[in-house]
């Protein structure tokens, strides 16, 4: 899989005398959680995965070289499926997801390390990284943060009913790839698909409101698209992605510095 984490960033490729020699209290390790799943006829099924390398690569070139912060191997397969039926798409259960996070955690505190940040960048994942951060930190005492996506980046000039409703496979996710894998964008075959439109509310939502229902992807796309990459543009997925960057770099810093109020 391409990798955009610096060399000196990534922990997989220390020796086990170089890993024993790291601060144990200070030292944050971050775990990226994907999948593996379908994006529509124009990306590959390693989006996630390549979106997360690029954003969590670009910002940890961004750090201080005296901090000891490192990207552990990510973890590509998730809970998609949402997403069964279409081919290519590769899930494991919420049980498995759980069980394989939290033996990676019981293996970061084993080293005697005590920071980890659980970087996720597949929907599907979400609720169950919020279960794990904390069981993590009641289990083995790990002090645990959860960080999704972009961080919060702003994605200037993306129109109302995508950033409200294009939350696959759509713009952002296009214009990420084509700037930073171009040749796996398949231009030519472009669909675009919304669960809903803006100016037509509902009062229940697919995702993302107080009251949701439950859905799969052939449910509300025959593409697997659930947005409109059309816009896409390889300029602003690299606009993006630096932005983005930025923010989960500041975040990283506020991950190593945080102490909790009352010291626990």
């Amino acid at each position: 899989m391409k990798t955009w984490v610096p060399d000196s960033r990534n922990f997989a490729y220390l020796t086990w005398k170089q890993v024993d020699a790291l601060p144990r209290q200070s030292t944050l390790l971050v775990l990226p959680t994907a999948a593996i799943e379908q994006h529509g006829h124009h990306l590959p099924l390693a989006t996630d995965t390549l979106i997360n390398n690029l954003l969590l690569g670009k910002a940890l070139a961004l750090l201080p070289p005296d901090l000891h912060i490192f990207a552990l191997p990510p973890v590509c397969y998730g809970k998609s499926n949402e997403h069964i039926g279409f081919p290519g798409t590769l899930s494991v259960s919420a049980r498995t997801f759980l069980s394989v996070v939290r033996d990676i955690g019981a293996s970061v505190a084993a080293g005697g390390f005590r920071k980890l940040v659980l970087y996720n960048t597949h929907g599907g994942n979400s609720s169950l990284v919020d279960v794990l951060a904390r069981d993590l930190r009641a289990e083995f005492g790990l002090r645990t943060f959860s960080l999704f996506g972009s961080a919060g980046a702003p994605f200037e000039g993306v129109s109302p009913q995508e950033r409200a409703y294009g939350f696959h496979a759509g713009e952002i996710e296009t214009a990420y790839l084509l700037h930073a894998t171009p040749k796996l964008v398949c231009t030519d075959e472009y669909t675009a698909n919304y669960a809903a439109h803006i100016d037509q509310p509902a009062l229940l939502k697919p995702e993302g409101s107080s009251a949701n229902f439950a859905w799969l992807t052939k449910d509300i796309s025959s593409s697997g698209v659930v947005g409109d990459p059309a816009a896409a543009t390889a300029a602003n997925g690299e606009r993006w992605s630096n932005e983005a960057a930025a923010r989960i770099s500041e975040t990283l810093i506020a991950m190593y510095n945080f102490e909790p109020r009352h010291g626990a």
